[in-house]
């Protein structure tokens, strides 16, 4: 199951749109062209064009399945951590509290704080409260953290 902000679903439905009507006539009128240069076997232009069009239509493919079986996680405030919120957390043997917003895996960024359910912090995370620790396993051994705050 794919976990998704409104803010992501919109994006996506527009990226969707886009792509079914704008980009591709772009190809369309991109292959129209490479046949007219003629000698189909030994044209780049043509080539590229078909391959441009199957990226496309998989793109298109993978947008439709997303948004098809996508569930929409509002943020609300809950006293469990769930796709959607907000949760603060410390790392055990640090003083820094850091800041994380739990979402589905199409949407997860870093850089942006956006942690997907599926990751093992996030995994460990769901259905935790304040207060709670959680540990969990990294390629450099256990991790714990501390929930400070879910919002």
């Amino acid at each position: 199951m794919e976990y998704l902000t409104p803010e992501k679903k919109l994006e996506l439905e527009n990226e969707l749109n886009q792509l079914k009507t704008v980009r591709r006539k772009e190809i369309a009128d991109a292959l129209e062209y490479a046949k007219s240069l003629g000698d189909l076997s030994e044209n780049a232009e043509y080539h590229q064009a078909r391959e441009d069009q199957a990226n496309c239509e998989d793109r298109i493919a993978h947008l439709e399945q997303i948004l098809k079986n996508a569930v929409v996680a509002d943020k609300h405030h809950a006293n469990t951590v769930e796709v959607g919120t907000t949760v603060t957390v410390v790392k055990k043997g640090e003083k820094d509290e850091r800041q994380f917003t739990l979402v589905g895996s199409e949407e997860a960024d870093s850089l942006e704080g956006k942690i997907s359910n599926e990751s093992p912090l996030g995994a460990a995370l769901l259905g935790k409260a304040k207060g709670d620790t959680v540990t969990f396993s990294t390629p450099k051994g256990e991790t714990s953290y501390t929930i400070k705050n879910i919002a």
